[in-house]
């Protein structure tokens, strides 16, 4: 009896279709490939942020050990003004790249309702097929932002590495005026 009720409520086309069953289930597993493409982003980017929360780790050390008084350090004041600069920077990485994965876990729940929504529309609301066009292309702008936030964070990842190689060529240009010239 329940069964029977539930087959009344189906579209005419749809019982009488395997190939139209097949086009539902077809377009249910489409946004799997986006739910995939946003797991991979998920990855790569809590890879990135366990990696900037190490560095500031160890730029903290470090800066303990800057910070002991009575340091006989070439170019300290340089290099503790280094230091805090990149852990600012590091920070702001930081902040950004855990705004992308927000932003990617909530693309991924949209690619699955966007699935879930396509089986509901179908079965028992046809004349709805705008909620998961519309939730896929949500979706799809989630994973724009997303990626277009870590296009900034990796430039803030290489503008660090500029700084640092900056101080690293000070350093070495301030070893190299303190060598005595050795006549040829």
């Amino acid at each position: 009896m329940v069964g029977t009720v539930f087959i009344d409520l189906l579209p005419e086309s749809l019982i009488r279709s395997f190939s139209a069953g097949l086009t539902v289930l077809t377009a249910m597993i489409t946004p799997a490939l986006l739910i995939s493409a946003s797991g991979t982003f998920v990855l790569s980017t809590s890879n990135r942020l366990g990696r900037v929360i190490d560095r500031v780790r160890r730029l903290t050390e470090i800066l303990e050990d800057v910070m002991k008084e009575g340091q006989s350090i070439e170019l300290l004041a340089e290099r503790r003004a280094l230091i805090f600069e990149l852990i600012d920077r590091q920070t702001t990485r930081a902040k950004m790249l855990a705004r992308a994965l927000m932003v990617f876990y909530i693309a991924t729940g949209t690619f699955v309702a966007t699935s879930v929504a396509i089986g509901i529309v179908t079965l028992l609301f046809p004349g709805f097929t705008w909620i998961p066009v519309t939730l896929g292309i949500s979706g799809t702008v989630l994973l724009l932002g997303g990626s277009i936030v870590l296009i900034f964070e990796a430039r803030m990842a290489i503008g660090s590495l500029i700084a640092e190689t900056q101080f690293l060529t000070k350093l070495v240009d301030f070893h190299s005026s303190r060598r005595p010239v050795t006549p040829g």
